[in-house]
């Protein structure tokens, strides 16, 4: 499944450099996000196979570094490379690092520790998925969660820039170290989990009260060195309750449904990145205000906050 999602990503990422209209441009994004859907739900199924409940966090950990490490790479490699490649030339690099690494998955990667494991799993009974109101209330606070994440990661650029005029180069340098915060607190988040016995709903709880604390605070911010102080401590809280939230949504399931439960509380959760652009975007035009957009993003992890109170801590396999 890795390599089914990651080839065809580098494949539709490559094309895109050849992109000439906006019919094709919208296309080869729809292809790109179709390919991207995959490899999340395929590898929280792989950690869950892997691992149990007293390594699960720190395995879940690490693994969703991923996201983080791509923000800062992102804002420390693409500018320079934009002005010596060209956009054209980011996409192909892109494209072919991607196809390759879904070769390397494929390669290096078995599916569980072993053949029996593989051959007694249970049949999934993708229904029960439908009744969990556990599974649905992780499915709408991991929405509220991502539409700030994921919200500050697409908007704070601009944000900085046509709110306080930085330029693109200091604006990305914030940003990348808002991911290098996230980088450390993921694995240290399901270390600390894992240490109290496979514990997530209250500490999931803590890091989206601290994540809205915290953007309301750098909505406030208005010098550059405020916003370098701030913003690893703002990816800490913006991305430290996704391995907690991930391994919940796996055990709240079960292994057998863990890799469908994560596929549909994921897409569930990927509408609030899809909506949250559009939302601050309104908001900014309308005040032009760098607080209000900010306030905007608080309102995300505040309501995954209150949907998490009402979660229950699921059974452990």
């Amino acid at each position: 499944m890795l390599m089914a999602a990651l080839v065809p990503l580098g494949v539709f990422t490559f094309l895109f450099s050849f992109t000439e209209s906006v019919v094709t441009g919208l296309v080869l994004q729809g292809l790109m996000g179709l390919s991207a859907g995959v490899d999340y739900s395929a590898c929280v199924k792989l950690i869950t196979s892997w691992f149990g409940i007293r390594d699960r966090g720190r395995a879940m950990g690490l693994f969703l570094t991923g996201s983080s490490l791509g923000v800062v790479t992102t804002n420390l490699i693409v500018p320079p490379l934009l002005t010596s490649l060209g956009w054209t030339g980011v996409y192909r690099g892109l494209g072919i690092m991607t196809s390759i690494f879904g070769v390397i998955c494929f390669l290096a990667l078995r599916d569980s520790p072993s053949k029996l494991a593989q051959k007694t799993r249970e049949k999934p009974q993708f229904a029960l998925l439908f009744r969990n109101r556990d599974l649905l209330f992780l499915a709408l606070a991991g929405f509220g969660a991502l539409w700030g994440t994921w919200g500050f990661a697409f908007w704070a650029n601009a944000l900085m820039i046509k709110g306080h005029h930085l330029s693109v180069e200091k604006a990305g340098y914030i940003v990348a170290f808002f991911g290098i915060g996230a980088v450390i607190a993921k694995p240290l988040v399901g270390l600390i989990s894992d240490w109290l016995g496979g514990i997530r709903k209250v500490p999931s709880i803590i890091c989206l009260a601290a994540f809205v604390l915290m953007l309301l605070i750098f909505g406030r911010l208005e010098t550059e060195s405020a916003f370098l102080i701030a913003a690893p401590l703002l990816g800490v809280t913006a991305f430290v309750y996704s391995p907690l939230m991930a391994a919940m949504i796996a055990e709240v399931a079960g292994r057998s449904l863990a890799g469908s439960a994560t596929g549909l509380t994921n897409a569930i959760w990927q509408l609030g990145s899809v909506i949250v652009p559009l939302a601050v975007g309104f908001v900014f035009q309308a005040t032009q205000s760098f607080n209000a957009a900010f306030i905007t993003l608080a309102a995300g992890p505040l309501f995954g906050l209150l949907c998490m109170l009402v979660v229950r801590e699921p059974e452990k396999f």
